[in-house]
């Protein structure tokens, strides 16, 4: 029996909010045999985003997004988490609103025994699109691109998350992942 770790096989990526937190899950596909694809091959398996409504109270959609975000992991079982890190805006309100739904999903992970690989924007970019200042067009596109997918995802949140995803997905041999 091989003591090397196996790779991930199933990502989730999240990209965090309060008012819309996105997921997307990519699976890894057997590269077919041809000498020109030897890299790994990921395709969408799901995505989509949990938004919950500003007129509840905070506790609310806190728990909302906690219960909802669970079913997700229940639902496709990752194998591995990627995370975006939280990027402070000019508004600090809407900041501490969504650290606050970051450490609900972080605490979720833990809970399930996940160590979530972190990444900031800037990361995420560099890796899809090979410039840290894409702008959220370019970025859309190169998942589009990446994933095989017909058109653009419609939710923002989840077409970033998506791109956590891919993230985890392209620098796995860099980070140390179970």
């Amino acid at each position: 029996m091989s003591s090397q770790k196996k790779a991930p096989e199933v990502i989730l990526g999240i990209d965090p909010g309060l008012a819309d937190c996105g997921w997307g899950v990519i699976k890894k596909i057997s590269p077919n045999n041809s000498r020109l694809q030897r890299r790994d091959a990921f395709e969408v398996v799901d995505f989509g985003s949990i938004k919950t409504s500003s007129k509840d109270p905070l506790t609310i959609r806190l728990s909302e997004l906690y219960e909802k975000m669970q079913g997700v992991i229940q639902k496709h079982k990752p194998d591995a988490v990627g995370i975006e890190e939280l990027f402070f805006g000019k508004n600090a309100k809407t900041a501490m609103m969504v650290g606050e739904a970051r450490g609900v999903v972080m605490l979720l992970l833990a809970q399930n025994s996940f160590s979530p690989v972190e990444f900031k924007p800037a990361e995420i970019k560099l890796a899809l699109s090979g410039y840290g200042n894409a702008d959220k067009k370019q970025m859309q596109e190169m998942v589009k691109l990446f994933l095989k997918l017909e058109k653009i995802p419609k939710s923002d949140d989840a077409a970033d998350a998506l791109a956590v995803a891919i993230t985890l997905a392209v620098t796995k041999r860099f980070r140390n992942i179970t």
